[in-house]
């Protein structure tokens, strides 16, 4: 605890006058980085987010630092220039510098660790938790697309290359199986195994709409699932997309799906009644509908056609990456028993099975609001 009140100090806001570090708890849910709530006691800044990056899965985490300065930077300039209604809050993520104005720190053990101001009155939900939530975090997703819509997407380092490339995730699963013993059989993984190879050949359909021209590249969030998108406690208007980690060059098919694979399935991530998972289309037309109240301008005809394969394709693909880091023995999503990322596999293929099995419904609600 000493250690980490050591790290807090070195990021303390400027602003927070004779404030000390009263609290560090855990925060969030994340399955990749430590985050950490900071209390502040007696200061003008009651908290702040504190952060440990995983640079096992962040090489570079200098870049994407980088990224997160181009885009707060190019959002605040958008909304000087063109300010949101009164009635309407939208916040960044600020990052916070160290004592010496730098915007990361370096520990004795050599972790990297940045920190981030806390957005006060506001909160995240892991399910959605009524109509208005629904259609406030589709109209999250699309403010967060509509403010860097005119970023140059060659200004962003990618930072993870190959994440959202279903064939490369699927390259990685072959070599798995071929590299690790297969743990025990159970009907379980027997069902894993086979719902991975009736989908080989499919789960390329983004990348070919790339190589064929359909789709291309622009600036995306990377992870836009439900509890990245804050709240206002006191409206219930989404007011903010934080986890900037995996901001970068991608489609923002992967975030339409993310979104919509997180948001429509009312059971959670986690879980343990797998069968009984279900993608729940009445809150997809509001997402949806959220969405696209803020999106319509810079989507094509092309973006509309591919929307339901983004939303069957992400969701097979976490499943994928979750069952993966299963068979590999858990390296790179954090988990609180063995068999953690077999269920979260298990419950992202039942969603994928639901979305099949309700394409034509899908397709004629993503057709209609166009």
């Amino acid at each position: 605890m000493n250690n980490l009140i050591d790290i807090a100090n070195q990021f303390k806001p400027k602003d927070a006058t004779q404030g000390a570090v009263a609290n560090i708890q855990e925060f969030g849910h994340g399955n990749i980085n430590h985050t950490f709530l900071v209390t502040l006691d007696n200061s003008t800044v009651k908290h702040f987010i504190l952060q440990r990056i995983n640079t096992q899965v962040f090489r570079q985490p200098e870049l994407v630092m980088q990224n997160m300065s181009i885009f707060t930077n190019h959002v605040a300039q958008r909304l000087h220039h063109f300010p949101l209604p009164e009635v309407r809050r939208w916040e960044v993520p600020r990052v916070l510098l160290t004592q010496n104005d730098q915007n990361h720190f370096i520990d004795s053990d050599g972790s990297f660790w940045r920190a981030i101001a806390f957005i006060e009155g506001a909160q995240t939900f892991d399910t959605i938790q009524n109509d208005n939530h629904a259609r406030e975090v589709g109209y999250a997703l699309g403010m967060f697309h509509n403010l860097i819509s005119d970023l140059p997407v060659e200004q962003l380092a990618d930072t993870l290359p190959g994440f959202h490339i279903t064939p490369t995730y699927l390259q990685q699963y072959a070599d798995i199986k071929a590299r690790y013993t297969i743990p025990t059989k159970s009907p379980e993984l027997d069902y894993c195994l086979k719902f991975v190879r009736d989908r080989t050949t499919w789960a390329h359909i983004l990348e070919n709409a790339v190589k064929k021209g359909y789709l291309h590249l622009r600036p995306i969030h990377g992870d836009p699932k439900i509890n990245n998108v804050m709240i206002d406690t006191a409206t219930g208007q989404g007011i903010s997309i934080i986890d900037l980690d995996t901001v970068k060059p991608g489609l923002i098919h992967y975030d339409i799906g993310d979104c919509l694979r997180s948001s429509c399935n009312p059971m959670g991530e986690e879980t343990q009644r797998w069968e009984q998972v279900s993608f729940n289309t009445s809150i997809c037309q509001l997402v949806l509908g959220g969405y696209l109240s803020v999106a319509r301008d810079f989507l094509t005809e092309r973006d509309y056609e591919y929307i339901y394969e983004a939303i069957r394709l992400i969701a097979f693909e976490l499943g994928l990456r979750f069952f993966s880091d299963y068979l590999a023995g858990n390296i790179y999503f954090k988990v609180k028993y063995p068999e953690h990322n077999l269920a979260r596999a298990l419950v992202q293929f039942k969603l994928t099975e639901s979305i099949e099995s309700q394409e034509v419904s899908i397709r004629t609600m993503i057709e209609k609001m166009r």
